[in-house]
């Protein structure tokens, strides 16, 4: 009747082709096109460098002060 070409109710090409959708979609570490994500901004970056220690305290507040005129105008 099938010929030996069905599978569970779809043929084998369908079955290679949902399996690489979801491989494509869960497993591979690349941004899936259409994906919004946020921007780090300026205040983040610096977040971030103060707390892996790579800027002292200082440096974090004189940078911290001059983004914070930056973005009043």
């Amino acid at each position: 009747m099938y010929n030996g070409n069905y599978y569970w109710g779809m043929d084998i090409i369908w079955w290679f082709v949902w399996i690489g959708l979801l491989f494509w979609i869960f497993a591979l570490p690349y941004n899936i096109p259409g994906q919004r994500r946020r921007m780090e901004s300026p205040f983040d970056i610096l977040q971030k460098r103060f707390a892996s220690g790579e800027i002292s305290s200082e440096e974090y507040q004189a940078s911290k002060k001059i983004l914070e005129e930056e973005f009043a105008r």
